[in-house]
């Protein structure tokens, strides 16, 4: 909490610096409708560019105007005609704009495509999150933001095993391995951010946050198979301004948020911003008696924009969080019984050690772990982007650094029992990328991209990896009835150091053109060039324990864990690319079809392999590129007035499928990497949004989903299934895991302008729900690892304004509805399974000021 205090603090004093000095060359008006009532929110757009502001509560803008004349505004606001206005002469007074009612929704403005255009005339699924919407829903990270695009999924059981799909596909489900790319790209501003953490961290100052679905390989630097994420921030802004948002909830809840912005010189803009938040834990450790899974992060963001000249941005930025959660403890969440002997079975183990769960209920929020648990983690880097027009288009440069330090502990036998006494895999990474594009029209008929892009990484582990078994791992891992096992502290303190680096590159060259053969048909066509390169180093010792020349009881220790070296490498090159055609049938209706062909990288294994008869199956070491064929047909449309309502159907298969799978072996300790021959995921999409007067509207969103394997006859074992005769298992025709069939969002918002304590604005009630059906939670499918179906309902009512003070009084889970996020089995596969869970009821007030 006094962090966070101390650095708004620190943000306000910084204001007045930032307020010092004006933009030189500005355009001022008002917008107001027929009858001369201001228009608050209207869109104002510098047309060809990036720039645009909206009016305040009194229907007044100011906007930057250093773009050659003649230029055009457009202006924009929901339920009114459109409005361009060519400005030949920097006007000396303030503009007087009066917008028509229209029965027309505003449609999104988005930049995916590398130009601003409008979302209803791109032939791209995709979804629109404004940074205002994500902050009115408390959606301040990618786990919340789920709860508003059904396609999207998110699973985390700490912030280095986090994974994020898009329509079920993306990254591998359950621990993270570090030897594959993700196929979800996480762009922020233009760059990518390979560590799946990134999306655990609070976003900071977003103007807006872009999800496409499906392959997108020729828009962007890094190949992706299943979608990206494009976020972009708010800029700086030669005109002074600031905002300032303060969180208070249930559970100590403490969020709060700060941005400040204006002229350093004439050329020159800065912008600084910070978010902050800080709660409570929301299980109890009864051993210790602490409240765990608490919130502590903190993020700062700094930009200077340098504008040399009307043609050309220089725009350096630099980025800092921190998290420092005494949190990501999971809770026992139920007992499978395995194929193995009675002895081994986990109801009996712990009755042996005389030891009962805290709980039987994981709902109880209830643990007695005897091993901290910790996440902490720095990410951060620097990004210099430099824009340029040249011709009809322009030419972006975008370098940038980034690293990641991560610093855990775990439990990972959920237990107060010393079986695992620590585990433990800190790493370092950094990245460097750098991406050089040029987008624009080639001529009258025919526009496009075109670009290169290089990113390399080296991760290490800091100064190793380590896993420690305790006094009661004998029993846990005891597989035959030896009195040998029994042997005193024979396993106390034996444990693995695990030292290995990844080093990889990757390269492309890419480009997509929009070829107009007609005003209405549309042919794009996209290809992309890939080269990847990944090396390994993998060095596991083992150490401590009881020291014995005796070879049986050496044995005993070898079957727990082992030595394990090996080095490899690999180069990967494929092309890739996509063909999609669009055709406008009316100015209500815009439909598209494409086809796309994607690979996702060859992978490595860097968490151990599985061994047989004591030696490694080096043949695992490396995994074989998805290769992803994938179809889809789509139509936009504005059906009746005030209305949007969009339909996708889709269908991607995947050849080489690269799937995570959990082993029994100890020395395996996250799971390794395996190639499911075929995978198949087809479904159908509709989102819509419905303005049914100036006071109330409607947005909402369904996603039907079917994931199955196709054909992966040499699966893992599924958890009951453990200590069968056999180790593998056909699977073929089974679900994929992290996929529900059914999954949607509803909101309403109703509204009417008002004044609050002499500020203009509109009073408010929202209400947001979010549902999905069962999924499975393992990568062989368990009837006991099955995370049942759950609906949210969130709200918010209050105040909001432009400009002065906003404040509301929300609450998230408003039902106190109890759920899993996932399900996963503890180490070693001895029976019990614990659960990552869902929030219980929070609520709070948030007030915002702007200025």
């Amino acid at each position: 909490m006094k962090n966070i205090y101390t650095k708004t603090i620190t943000t306000l004093l910084l204001l007045f610096i930032f307020t010092s000095s004006k933009a030189q060359s500005i355009v001022q008006g008002v917008v107001t409708n027929s009858q001369n009532i201001p228009l608050q929110g209207a869109n104002i757009l510098l047309k060809g560019t990036k720039y645009n502001t909206t009016t305040d509560s009194s229907g007044t803008f100011t906007i930057e105007t250093q773009e050659k004349l003649p230029f055009s505004l457009l202006i924009q606001n929901l339920g009114y005609q459109s409005k361009e206005i060519n400005i030949s002469e920097l006007p000396s007074i303030v503009l007087q704009i009066i917008l028509s009612e229209e029965n027309q929704l505003i449609e999104v403005v988005i930049t995916s495509r590398r130009r601003i255009e409008k979302a209803q005339n791109v032939p791209i699924p995709i979804s629109v999150v404004s940074g205002k919407q994500a902050e009115e829903a408390g959606a301040f990270n990618v786990n919340r933001l789920k709860e508003l695009v059904p396609s999207v999924q998110l699973y985390s059981s700490n912030p280095r095993n986090t994974t994020i799909n898009i329509r079920g596909l993306g990254s591998t489900f359950g621990l993270t391995n570090d030897g594959i790319d993700p196929g979800v790209g996480f762009y922020v501003d233009g760059v990518y951010y390979a560590r799946p953490a990134a999306t655990t961290l609070d976003f900071i100052d977003v103007e807006q946050i872009e999800v496409l679905r499906g392959p997108q390989g020729t828009l962007f630097g890094k190949n992706t198979t299943a979608g990206a994420f494009n976020v972009t921030t708010r800029k700086p802004s030669f005109i002074s301004g600031a905002n300032f948002e303060l969180s208070y909830g249930n559970y100590g809840f403490l969020q709060a948020k700060s941005s400040i912005t204006g002229a350093l010189t004439k050329k020159i803009a800065g912008r600084l911003s910070f978010s902050g938040t800080q709660r409570d834990g929301l299980i109890e450790n009864v051993a210790t008696g602490k409240s765990v899974n608490d919130l502590n992060n903190q993020g700062v963001r700094g930009q200077l924009l340098y504008r040399p000249s009307d043609n050309t941005d220089i725009l350096l930025a630099a980025d800092f969080s921190r998290q420092r959660p005494d949190g990501y403890a999971q809770v026992v969440a139920g007992v499978a019984p395995t194929k193995r002997a009675p002895y081994r079975q986990f109801e009996q183990i712990i009755a042996d050690l005389n030891y009962t769960l805290p709980s039987q209920n994981a709902f109880d929020r209830k643990i007695d772990h005897d091993t901290p648990w910790r996440s902490g983690q720095d990410l951060g880097g620097i990004s210099l982007n430099i824009e340029t027009k040249i011709g009809a288009g322009v030419l972006t440069s975008t370098s940038a650094w980034r690293y990641w330090n991560w610093d855990p502990s775990n439990d990972r036998d959920f237990t107060g029992l010393p079986v695992l006494q620590l585990s433990q895999a800190t790493s370092k990474h950094q990245q460097w990328s750098q991406e050089v594009r040029y987008a624009g029209e080639f001529s009258s008929r025919l526009s496009g991209v075109i670009g290169v892009f290089a990113i390399g990484q080296d991760l290490k582990t800091d100064p190793y990896h380590i896993e420690e078994s305790g006094a009661a791992q004998w029993r846990f891992s005891q597989s035959t009835t030896s009195s040998l096992w029994e042997t005193p502290g024979l396993f106390d303190g034996y444990g693995i150091r695990t030292r290995s680096t990844l080093n990889t590159f990757s390269g492309a060259v890419f480009g997509q053109l929009d070829w107009a053969i007609t005003d209405r048909l549309h042919v794009l066509p996209g290809l992309r060039y890939n080269y990847n390169n990944k090396k390994i180093d993998y060095n596991r010792e083992t150490y401590g324990g009881l020291q014995t020349n005796d070879p049986n009881l050496i044995a005993l220790k070898k079957l727990v864990y082992s030595d394990q070296a090996f080095i490899t490498s690999v180069d990967d090159t494929n092309f890739s690319g996509n063909l999609t055609l669009s055709f406008k049938a009316s100015e209500r209706v815009n439909t598209f079809a494409t086809y796309a062909k994607s690979f996702k990288p060859v992978g490595v294994n860097l968490g151990g392999l599985p061994t047989a008869n004591g030696q490694p199956l080096l043949d695992l070491a490396i995994i074989k590129p998805e290769e992803v064929n994938h179809f889809e047909i789509g139509v936009k449309t504005t059906p009746f007035d005030k209305t949007i309502v969009n339909f996708t159907i889709y269908n991607t298969d995947i050849k080489n499928f690269q799937a995570q799978v959990q082993t029994a072996e100890l020395g395996v300790n996250r799971g390794y990497l395996a190639n499911a021959e075929k995978v198949r995921v087809r479904g159908a999409e509709i989102d819509a949004s419905i303005t049914a007067n100036k006071h109330l509207s409607f947005t909402g969103a369904l996603s039907y989903t079917e994931g199955i394997y196709v054909s992966f006859k040499n699966a893992p074992l599924p958890l009951e299934e453990t200590g069968s005769s056999v180790s593998f298992k056909d699977i073929s025709g089974s679900d994929l895991p992290g996929v529900s069939k059914w999954a949607g969002t509803l909101g309403g918002d109703l509204s009417d302008s008002g004044k609050l304590f002499g500020n203009t604005g509109k009073f408010f009630v929202a209400l947001d729900s979010y549902f999905r059906s069962s999924f499975s939670s393992s990568a062989s499918p368990s009837k006991y690892l099955v995370v049942d179906s759950y609906a949210l309902l969130n709200g918010r009512v209050g105040f909001r304004a432009s400009e002065g003070l906003s404040i509301f009084v929300w609450g998230r889970n408003l039902l106190d509805k109890d759920y899993f996020e996932q399900l996963l089995p503890a180490a070693g596969n001895t029976g019990h399974y614990a659960g990552v869970l869902g929030d219980q009821r929070t609520y709070g007030i948030t007030l915002r000021y702007s200025l």
